[in-house]
């Protein structure tokens, strides 16, 4: 963040001081990072006391003074250096959460805390963009974090780039990233979720871009939202919000976003797959690992575009990641040289590992909605495949699938369809991981799909997962974890990419 003194904070969010007397407050100054973990509190940083599942930040104060921070940021006096905001219960607490701490703020102080955070982003997002920042927000159903990891390596070669790790994409992680930057930062990519109308508007508020991407409208939180349309027209307050003198970039082959064009006053730079737009891409192919080549057309320019990420959806996101880099000053050359060396940041997101016993694991175990499970199954049966070689070269495939959550009333069907699918690309095994009604709608699509019967199976938990694939997995097997969040997949997806048993199946993994 940008040195500030804790008067000056206290003055933007509109905290009073408590435990430090204005003349310390003057000339005590911020100048490490803001943090809500006080295990991650360094010298010179501001703590934020938020209220979560396991404990209340309030409570940890003085540890996080203790290790450095000079102030905290809270909802009532701590004992320690801090500054106090009021309690409110109309704040962003009505947003959709972060890591329990807004499901858990029956009094208001979450919602205190998060308000005065959000007051403080914007001061620092004004103070730098009027110095040269450059703001760039992603949203969509699918593909945002993957998407603003390329942005962020195609941006690279111009200029220092801050970006959230994961999916730090609401009230809470949106503002921290935000400051995060410095005066040194050229450019400040964030990832825009939602789980209700207005959601992305408010992210937009406190950091405003310069450059919109809108990736598409798929399904994903649809029990929150109630339709796809009410989902598109939250992601149009991304483009709504983007200045006439901005830019706005578009996936024009999806019906709902090609749409908002409509609906902003800025420039609108459309990038496709299925045929010439602003910046397009023909000629796609993919290697034996699923990552794809192109070439690459934008202002009268080619490149071939050799990615190292995984995935045929990956193209679209590379374009938007092309587009972004292209208007920021990027050559079309330096845009392929980047994207080249980019490979999966964010964990448990298409991240690739072969073992040295030739036992490949596809993480994707973050997220999951019907759209980015279909392309996790499909990168799943190319790699099994051996990138189309044919029959001969065919590997065992494992599909190891968690719940899709946020589906709503879709959820039943969607997951139904998810197991035919499962069927229908030839994956040898599904293993169904969790109880209730969605999984055993993936199990009973899988099994009445063609004559499948043994190939699907159905596991209560990621424990009983790992011990049947620690059996029966065999070198050379392709194995793919997807799941939400949620179904806390994640620690499955890890103990096969590391764990090697020595009498079991599985080689000693490559470091």
């Amino acid at each position: 963040m940008i040195d500030l003194t804790v008067a000056r904070v206290a003055e933007i969010v509109g905290g009073t001081l408590a435990d430090i007397s204005p003349r310390d407050a003057a000339q005590l100054r911020v100048t490490g990072t803001v943090e809500f973990d006080s295990r991650k509190v360094g010298p010179g940083g501001l703590f934020l006391a938020l209220p979560g599942a396991r404990s209340d930040g309030h409570d940890h104060a003085g540890a996080a003074v203790a290790a450095g921070a000079v102030a905290v940021l809270a909802a009532r006096p701590v004992g320690v250096p801090a500054i106090v905001v009021e309690p409110r219960q109309d704040g962003p607490a009505t947003g959709f959460g972060a890591s329990g701490v807004l499901e858990h703020d029956a009094d208001g102080s979450g919602a205190a805390v998060l308000g005065a955070l959000a007051k403080l982003a914007r001061a620092v997002a004004d103070e730098l963009v009027a110095g040269g920042l450059t703001i760039v927000g992603i949203t969509g159903s699918s593909g945002k974090t993957s998407t603003k990891d390329l942005v962020a390596a195609a941006l690279a070669p111009l200029g220092e780039v801050v970006a959230p790790p994961g999916s730090f994409n609401n009230e809470l992680g949106h503002p921290w990233t935000v400051l995060r930057a410095t005066r040194r930062t050229d450019f400040l990519v964030l990832e825009m979720s939602a789980r209700h109308p207005g959601n992305i508007a408010a992210l937009a508020e406190i950091a405003p871009p310069a450059i919109g991407v809108v990736l598409n409208v798929g399904t994903a939180h649809l029990g929150e939202f109630g339709s796809r349309d009410a989902i598109a027209r939250t992601k149009s307050e991304l483009p709504q919000a983007i200045p006439s003198n901005g830019v706005v970039v578009l996936n024009a082959d999806d019906p709902a976003v090609a749409a908002m064009a409509g609906v902003t006053a800025a420039r609108v730079v459309r990038v496709s797959r299925a045929g010439p737009g602003d910046v397009w891409a023909d000629g796609v192919a993919l290697d034996e690992l699923a990552r794809p080549r192109f070439t690459l057309h934008a202002r009268g320019a080619e490149a071939e575009i050799h990615l190292g990420v995984y995935g045929e959806h990956q193209v679209t996101n590379a374009l938007c990641a092309a587009a972004v880099a292209l208007e920021c000053g990027a050559t079309a050359e330096q845009v392929a040289e980047a994207l080249a060396h980019a490979g999966p940041v964010s964990r448990h997101r298409m991240q690739v590992t072969t073992r040295a016993d030739g036992v490949t694991v596809i993480d994707d175990a973050y997220n999951a909605n019907p759209d980015s499970m279909r392309a996790g199954l499909q990168a799943l049966a190319w790699i099994a495949r051996g990138g189309g070689v044919g029959p001969a070269e065919q590997r065992r495939s494992w599909a190891v699938l968690g719940e899709m959550a946020e589906l709503g009333e879709d959820a039943i069907t969607e997951h139904d369809r998810i197991g035919r699918l499962a069927v229908r690309l030839d994956v040898s095994r599904l293993v169904v991981v969790g109880n209730g009604r969605s999984m055993s709608a993936m199990h009973h699509g899988a099994v009445t799909e063609g004559s499948w019967g043994t190939e699907a199976v159905s596991v209560p938990d990621g424990d009983a997962a790992l011990a049947l694939l620690r059996a029966e997995v065999r070198p050379g097997d392709v194995v793919l974890v997807k799941a939400s969040n949620a179904a806390g997949l994640g620690a499955l997806a890890d103990a096969l990419a590391r764990e090697a048993p020595a009498d079991g199946p599985f080689g000693e993994a490559r470091p």
